[in-house]
């Protein structure tokens, strides 16, 4: 018992003042009865609650039905061999802790097994208090006892509570480990995703139903204890790799955007195109390719990004060296131009294969004179010859000339860039 603080006057236990012989008695008389006591909770319990399993000890009998003599026992040789009931006797701590452990183990709620103890103490001060009828043992002394049997149904809470936080963070990392390895198979390339029953049932382990379509995010770490963001539990989040991933069926289902974009405030990358579930590793792919122009500065940063409405962005500009090589060819004849002069020229052209227009159209998006333009326009049709009127050979000046602008590399009179 914790020593009291100094001028402070401590209660006299009133079971303190009961007679040694009539405490015996009692206790002899409890102990006694503990085992059909016991019994008697039990069978109430599972009147009460009958979804609670029944798991055998190693003598045979119900683990529950042990636990609760051992409680009775533990409790009564305390109040015999203390004599008073402010000092809690210890509790069986595997018994009760391996009860909670396995409510957490199993999914189940605490509350339940706060209920069936609440349940177990009301039986158990039915009966004591008709034992100490019995043997005379005064009003005041058995009130005390109802508190010090609520006190004691706290520490048996406390042991379960604490089996129960330890089998949930089990069930939690395995929950964890679990999602993961289903990631894995999805964002692996269809001919490595392992045979076809694995994915389903991988899913269905987690309770994860196979979407029709999903998109795959990359995620920039806004930093390193950075709160994990409230996408959902449907959606597949992974953060322990650098760059944390997601995987967000049925990404165009009525509210989805309006979700993620809430989840996502403050964190930066990605969101690859909406495929089918086969080709998840896809989605991924263009993810990861938009984050690294983001990286080089060619997307926005500081923001989640969407795949589809930089399209044009990411098709020109990835991958790189075969759009360079194109250049290298479409664009020789301004090899001898000049810097500053191949750049004006570079500018014009791609206005007029934009605009499809003459002079005046030319010159009003470049901001210039059209007597400009004309002059510029001769210039251009002396270089490429008639090879410019060519439908095909358009169609690649204008793209290596629209990726060139993307890159920075033209000015953008238009502001588009």
């Amino acid at each position: 018992m914790p020593a009291a603080r100094p001028g402070t006057v401590v209660a006299r236990s009133a079971w303190h003042d009961v007679p040694r012989p009539q405490v015996r008695r009692f206790a002899a008389l409890a102990l006694a009865e503990a085992p059909e006591l016991a019994e008697e909770i039990l069978r109430e319990i599972r009147r009460a609650h009958p979804h609670l399993p029944v798991v055998p000890a190693g003598s045979g009998e119900p683990m529950a039905l042990v636990g609760i003599r051992r409680a009775i026992e533990l409790f009564v040789r305390h109040l015999a061999d203390a004599g008073r009931t402010a000092d809690r006797p210890a509790v069986p701590p595997v018994l009760f802790h391996e009860f909670g452990r396995g409510e957490g183990l199993h999914g189940r709620s605490l509350d339940s097994l706060q209920a069936v103890y609440r349940l177990g103490v009301r039986l158990a001060w039915r009966r004591l208090a008709d034992i100490g009828q019995r043997v005379g043992i005064p009003p005041p002394a058995m009130y005390e006892l109802v508190d010090a049997g609520y006190e004691y149904l706290d520490s048996l809470v406390d042991q379960s509570v604490r089996g129960y936080a330890e089998a949930a963070a089990r069930r939690a990392g395995e929950r964890l480990r679990l999602r993961r390895r289903l990631m894995e198979l999805l964002l692996a390339e269809p001919h490595r995703g392992g045979p076809p029953g694995a994915l389903a049932e991988r899913a269905a382990r987690i309770g994860w139903p196979l979407p029709r379509r999903v998109a795959v995010g990359v995620l920039l770490r806004p930093a390193r204890e950075a709160v994990a963001p409230a996408v959902g539990q449907d959606v597949l989040l992974d953060l322990e790799s650098e760059r944390p991933r997601m995987i967000v069926p049925e990404p165009d289902a009525a509210g989805r955007p309006e979700l993620l974009h809430r989840a996502l405030t403050g964190w930066a990358g990605a969101i690859g195109p909406p495929v089918a579930l086969p080709d998840a590793a896809k989605s991924l792919r263009w993810a990861e390719t938009a984050v690294h122009l983001t990286e080089r500065g060619l997307l926005p940063a500081g923001e989640v990004l969407y795949c589809t409405e930089h399209t044009q962005t990411l098709v020109l500009l990835q991958p790189g060296e075969l759009l360079d090589d194109l250049a290298l060819r479409c664009l020789a004849p301004l090899a001898h131009c000049g810097p500053a002069h191949g750049r004006r020229l570079a500018q014009t052209l791609l206005a007029w294969l934009e605009t499809r227009g003459g002079a005046p159209e030319v010159a009003a998006r470049l901001g210039v004179h059209p007597q400009t333009v004309r002059y510029r326009l001769r210039q251009i049709r002396a270089l490429w010859g008639d090879g410019i009127d060519d439908p095909d050979r358009r169609f690649e000046l204008e793209l290596v000339l629209r990726a060139r602008r993307l890159r920075g590399e033209l000015d953008d009179p238009g502001g588009r860039r």
